[in-house]
């Protein structure tokens, strides 16, 4: 790209092609209002490697041997990764209350308590799932494994460190916030030993069946804004999978912006009287 010539511009058959590498890689559609935000924030990369276009630079995430680096650089850019401590507090409510326990009495003898927060970002929602279990004292009992995980290496490595900063506690009481972390400085935290004990986080591409297919079985899995980014076969993908990796009676949680009802699909809709959720029947 030549010094001071205008930013290139995607449309056409330049996000078609850019499109279609981000659908192949993770399942994301460039719908209109993402190949906007990728037209501002991958410019910068079209510098740096000296392209002129974004069809170059989709076939060099393609053919170029640096590509596959290159690939996760734009998918850090790109992939929405807003989150937060204690989002969504209705639902929160509903699986303290209703969904929690009926799987703590559902697993009988068995001391494990398996959950699973597919794309977690940088972590807030698992250590809220920790933080809810230690709440209800459920992490006592059993052995929790709770994982998270994201295509995000930077992220997670984020969420590993398990420091946030005020944005990350917007929706986090302060009776929440004395039980659950230790101040820093500058008005940042750490999420405390014992909440951090209880999750352990992967990398994992949702579309990778190997790295999905190694999984255990979950009793609970949490994909919340996930599925609305995908298109429909991929969505359906992800939900076969997630059924896969749910143990009989288990529960999948959703986003209040997504549901399963537009095409077929193995869950079972359940009405609580605080949320829909959908279920894996039980042997």
């Amino acid at each position: 790209m030549s010094p001071g010539a205008g930013r290139p511009r995607l449309g056409g058959p330049e996000r078609v092609a850019l499109g279609e590498v981000l659908r192949s890689a993770c399942g994301v559609v460039l719908g209109e209002e993402l190949a906007l935000v990728a037209e501002r924030r991958l410019g910068d990369r079209l510098e740096a490697l000296q392209l002129d276009s974004f069809g170059a630079y989709a076939r060099y995430l393609v053919l170029d041997r640096e590509g596959p680096a290159e690939l996760e650089r734009a998918l850090d850019l790109l992939v929405p990764h807003e989150t937060y401590f204690f989002r969504e507090p209705a639902q929160l409510e509903c699986l303290q209350r209703e969904v929690l326990p009926g799987l703590v009495e559902a697993g009988g003898h068995r001391r494990d308590l398996a959950i699973w927060s597919a794309g977690c970002a940088s972590g807030e929602e698992p250590y809220t799932l920790a933080m809810l279990l230690g709440g209800l004292g459920l992490d006592a009992g059993r052995t929790v494994d709770l994982l998270g995980t994201d295509l995000s290496g930077p992220l997670l490595e984020q969420a590993r460190r398990a420091e946030y900063g005020p944005s990350s506690l917007r929706a986090t009481s302060e009776a929440r916030r004395r039980i659950g972390f230790e101040p820093l400085e500058e008005g940042r935290v750490r999420v405390l030993p014992r909440y951090r004990a209880l999750v352990r986080f992967e990398r994992l591409n949702l579309l990778d069946g190997p790295g999905v297919a190694r999984l255990p079985l979950f009793e609970l899995i949490l994909c919340r804004n996930v599925l609305m980014y995908f298109d429909q076969p991929t969505r359906r993908l992800v939900v076969e999978r997630f059924h896969q990796h749910l143990a009989p009676g288990g529960t999948l949680l959703l986003g209040h912006s997504e549901n399963l009802l537009t095409f077929s699909n193995p869950f079972q809709p359940v009405q609580l009287k605080g949320d829909l959720v959908y279920r894996k029947a039980a042997r």
